[in-house]
């Protein structure tokens, strides 16, 4: 990485970096798919995400790509992390930066053993102390409420993807801050912490579609058989929105899957591919998962 930063600064007599940006249009990026980003992609959003004088869209760009797998490493994690944590960044830029450290959270802890390293390291494209130097700061930067709004409730949403102790305190007082944006996130978050069934259950009440949405995956998520009657009305409404039917198909799939097939079948031969596609795939996870619970000698098929 080295090298390539300096062969990179090098570049021309006069501001090679801005050049080198400048071959790149981000945008595009945004629409291809990241197999086919260039192979220095990851050094390109290194490179803009610590220019502070770059174009403050471009570094927002490159903060939501550069977490995916193909290009997260150490060192655009700790690129992420110091726009996180720094009050001089405009706040989306913060905002942006800290989701994108949620998914490569996820696959760390997913490793996670009962010692501070992964049980496979090379599935991991970070280092353990990375791992844990980013739930670290980023419980810090949560617990000051100096920190924007939107900073902190995107800092939740990204951080729950590796649970820790503290996220069950956060998401019930966002739940219960009669904010409607932390409610939102609540909810989201919910969909990775236990503990929330009765929440669930309200909020896919709420009548917000957003936060209807979210309930309504997070129901599925943990197998809420108590939210089945609400997630079948949706399956069977031709008014709901494509969105929520989506979910709620995939709900189908895990809440009831020995049910599945009957329920989702018609909507395997929807005129809309994405809709059929949805539930093909869900009639065929659900085949899978009934299967196993065929031989499972527990006869309470619907415990949560």
């Amino acid at each position: 990485m080295g090298r390539n930063k300096r062969r990179y600064m090098n570049r021309g007599p006069s501001g090679g970096m801005e050049r080198r940006h400048n071959q790149v249009d981000l945008r595009t990026l945004l629409d291809t798919p990241p197999w086919d980003w260039p192979r220095d992609a990851g050094t390109i959003f290194q490179q803009i995400l610590t220019d502070n004088k770059a174009n403050e869209s471009d570094r927002r760009i490159a903060a939501q790509l550069a977490g995916d797998f193909t290009v997260i490493n150490n060192e655009l994690c700790d690129a992420l992390l110091g726009i996180v944590s720094s009050a001089d960044q405009s706040e989306q830029l913060r905002a942006a930066a800290a989701i994108s450290l949620g998914p490569v959270l996820e696959q760390a802890d997913l490793e996670q053993a009962d010692t501070d390293e992964f049980e496979n390291p090379d599935d991991v494209p970070i280092s353990a102390p990375t791992f844990h130097r980013i739930r670290r700061v980023l419980h810090k930067l949560y617990s000051d409420e100096r920190v924007p709004k939107e900073v902190r409730r995107r800092i939740l949403e990204a951080s729950v993807r590796s649970p820790q102790n503290w996220h069950q305190e956060a998401i019930g007082r966002a739940y219960s801050s009669g904010d409607r944006e932390w409610l939102l996130t609540a909810v989201f978050s919910m969909r990775r912490v236990r503990g929330f069934d009765d929440q669930i259950l309200e909020a896919l009440k709420s009548g917000d579609p957003e936060i209807e949405y979210e309930a309504v995956k997070a129901a599925g998520n943990w197998e809420l058989n108590s939210a089945w009657s609400h997630i079948i009305g949706l399956v069977q409404d031709p008014a709901t929105p494509k969105h929520l039917l989506l979910a709620a198909i995939d709900a189908v799939a895990c809440i009831r899957p020995r049910e599945a097939r009957a329920i989702l079948l018609a909507l395997a031969d929807s005129d809309d591919e994405e809709i059929a596609g949805a539930a093909e795939e869900a009639i065929t996870i659900a085949e899978g998962s009934s299967g196993e619970n065929d031989d499972d000698e527990d006869t309470n098929d619907w415990i949560n």
